[in-house]
């Protein structure tokens, strides 16, 4: 490896961060100077292959690859492993499962370590080890014995603490569910998920000590993630805001959503005209907002007799909705215990009652019970003296 090029890269990968504004302060700018991103990406990467359809195709690109250094130092997400255990160097050619490990951009990486807040003095618990890099970021600013990070996946948790060890850093490496938290070293001044979770475990609450801080992607089956930063409440509770700008993490393994299986008969249910149309989920705020009116509902699109659908399906309590346009307006059939189309319609009117307003002024609030959405009020300006 030429190391003059490799530090070339590093040195122009940081200055587009600052330039870009990910990088906002001179201590996280000197930890991103000081962790070099390719020796937590040894054994390649795998880049995604252009095409059209919903078959997603990669291929591998491993270390003797003349592109391998040049990715490593790219602002870009880079997928190291498919289907739970495939790495680059186990394919040969291109293949079509689903990623299942990655190196999050790191524009994000750094940005959601600004985010939340950390001081030197802090004690944190990162939810997902990965590749390490953000780990070893953690263990730059804070040093080894601040930092806790817990690995679901067994191979990625072994990659990452060989990389780590490379680089020199030793934290406290777990491998186990990280929706569990560590209660050994709890608590924590902090806790960053680099996973998307559907809901924020209670347990990371309990784990975080009155007046300190989580900054979760809080995403969905419907596909809309957004950062939240939570702070916590004497009382076990957590609220914060919504750091708007919409993020894309892969949901923690034990949050995924089930198989969708036999779908059930759509003719059925209750028909009626819908208030507020299937399309309106293309929008990503809207997306985000319902996906607290019916967390547990997937969305797909079916052609039925001629005509497109939209469809919504809660597998785990068996309801459905489905809607078609027809000159304009939208119908609505539901079957089930649970009319998903009136939850939709319930959560985004709330929102819509406020003025529809963006999601920077959305705050989410976490209880051991539930986990809700509020809107905050815009500040007005006083007016002039007289």
């Amino acid at each position: 490896m030429d190391v003059s090029v490799r530090d070339r890269l590093h040195r122009r990968l940081v200055d587009e961060l600052t330039a870009g504004g990910a990088l906002r302060s001179t201590e996280w700018r000197a930890a991103a100077e000081a962790v070099p991103r390719h020796e937590f990406l040894r054994g390649g990467f795998f880049r995604r292959v252009p095409g059209e359809g919903s078959r997603v195709a990669w291929r591998p690109v491993e270390e003797n690859d003349c592109e391998w250094l040049a990715g490593c130092y790219t602002d870009e997400s880079l997928v190291t492993q498919i289907a739970d255990s495939i790495r680059p160097e186990d394919v040969r050619g291109e293949i079509l499962r689903e990623p299942t490990s990655s190196s999050t951009l790191p524009s994000l990486v750094l940005r959601m370590l600004e985010e939340a807040r950390i001081e030197p003095g802090m004690s944190v618990l990162e939810i997902g080890t990965g590749t390490g890099y953000s780990t070893a970021l953690l263990c730059t600013r804070l040093g080894d014995g601040s930092v806790t990070s817990v690995e679901y996946d067994q191979e990625v948790a072994a990659r990452a603490h060989r990389a780590l060890a490379t680089f020199g850093a030793h934290p406290a490496l777990v491998c186990g569910d990280g929706l569990r938290g560590h209660p050994g070293n709890a608590p924590y001044d902090r806790i960053i998920s680099t996973c998307g979770v559907r809901a924020v475990p209670a347990e990371w609450v309990r784990q975080t000590r009155p007046g300190g801080q989580l900054l979760v992607p809080l995403a969905g089956w419907l596909g809309a993630g957004e950062l939240v930063r939570l702070t916590v409440q004497e009382d076990g509770t957590a609220a914060g805001p919504v750091l708007a700008g919409g993020v894309h993490f892969m949901l923690a393994r034990p949050q995924l959503a089930p198989p969708l299986g036999l779908l059930p008969d759509l003719s059925g249910g209750e028909e009626r005209c819908a208030s507020v149309g299937g399309d309106v989920l293309d929008d990503w705020a809207t997306r985000f907002v319902v996906q607290f009116a019916v967390p547990g509902a997937q969305q797909l699109r079916l052609s039925t007799d001629g005509r497109d659908e939209r469809v919504l399906i809660d597998v785990e309590n068996e309801s459905w909705a489905a809607l078609h346009e027809v000159d304009g307006r939208w119908t609505v059939r539901q079957g089930g215990p649970v009319a998903l189309w009136d939850a939709v319609e319930a959560g985004l009117g709330r929102w819509h009652a406020e003025g529809a307003p963006g999601l920077e002024r959305a705050t989410v609030r976490v209880t051991p019970e539930s986990q809700s959405i509020t809107w905050r009020a815009t500040t007005t300006p006083a007016p002039p003296a007289p």
